[in-house]
């Protein structure tokens, strides 16, 4: 039972990090319904700028975050600019095929631009504090992983804040409802759309910071965080942060449980089945509002 609870315990803080990354995926593809398969690459580009701030200036990983949030903010805009913004001037049919194209081939530029400056290498942070553990009754909480799950919580919590009381955050909503009857009201759509795909990205730097905190970064590790982020999309449904981050803590356990009662081997099965039982049974997701 001690080893199922420390199991499960570990899944919650990785499920953390599943929610956090899922975040950014969900506001960009719910308000601008664009899928950006480079989601994942995004996260990659986020944990290698914390650990060049920590291996370069000596940078805290978790102080790392106040610089990477704000570089992947702006580069999310760029991004949004010189490629995703001729996406959303179609139809809303088209966006997803077109966005898909888009992202696969930013994805593999990413890839290679990340093999090419840094090498195909595993690359992770260590820190003084990297050690260190909490006991309780038995179950050892790694503070690292503490820490990032705290951490995801707090940024996702931020965000629905101002999502829901800030006023371009109600614009993005409206717009993530109905674009042409927010455009009508005298919503600048666009920025709205600028706004949203920025703080995804900033979202998918935070998340790599985290990552490469508790666990490793290396130009391959993409794909896989793109697949947990879809995961997690269509577990929690649109329209709810805190649903989203929820979502990952549900597929952290199952991850969890599936590993301790099957083996390893049957940890990213369970995602799989998940994904197809959930679009089966309730296609707009356990939280969609």
């Amino acid at each position: 039972m001690t080893a199922f609870v420390q199991q499960m315990v570990l899944g919650l803080l990785i499920g953390g990090l599943y929610g956090l990354a899922a975040a950014g995926l969900s506001l960009v593809f719910g308000v601008l319904k664009v899928l950006n398969v480079a989601h994942g690459q995004l996260i990659m580009l986020g944990g290698y700028g914390a650990f060049w701030l920590g291996a370069l200036a000596g940078f805290d990983p978790f102080a790392a975050l106040t610089l990477v949030i704000p570089g992947a903010l702006a580069f999310g805009a760029v991004l949004y600019w010189t490629l995703f913004a001729w996406v959303v001037r179609a139809s809303e049919e088209t966006r997803v095929k077109n966005s898909l194209l888009i992202g696969f081939g930013l994805a593999l530029a990413l890839d290679a631009l990340a093999v090419r400056l840094w090498t195909a290498d595993e690359r992770s942070i260590t820190t003084s504090y990297a050690g260190a553990v909490v006991s309780v009754g038995g179950i050892a909480i790694p503070l690292v992983r503490l820490a990032s799950l705290v951490l995801a919580g707090a940024l996702i919590g931020g965000v629905h804040l101002l999502l829901a009381r800030t006023r371009w955050g109600r614009a993005i909503r409206a717009t993530a409802e109905d674009w042409e009857a927010a455009l009508l009201t005298g919503i600048d759509v666009r920025r709205a759309y600028l706004l949203a795909f920025a703080i995804g990205t900033a979202l998918a730097g935070a998340a790599g910071t985290l990552v490469s905190v508790g666990y490793s970064v290396s130009p391959s590790i993409g794909l896989e965080w793109t697949l947990k982020a879809l995961v997690v999309v269509v577990l929690a449904g649109l329209g709810s942060m805190p649903g989203t981050f929820v979502g990952g803590l549900v597929l952290g356990l199952a991850e969890a449980a599936a590993a301790w009662g099957f083996g390893g081997p049957y940890r990213e099965m369970v995602g799989l089945v998940l994904f197809f039982v959930v679009l089966v049974a309730r296609p707009q997701g356990l939280f969609a509002r």
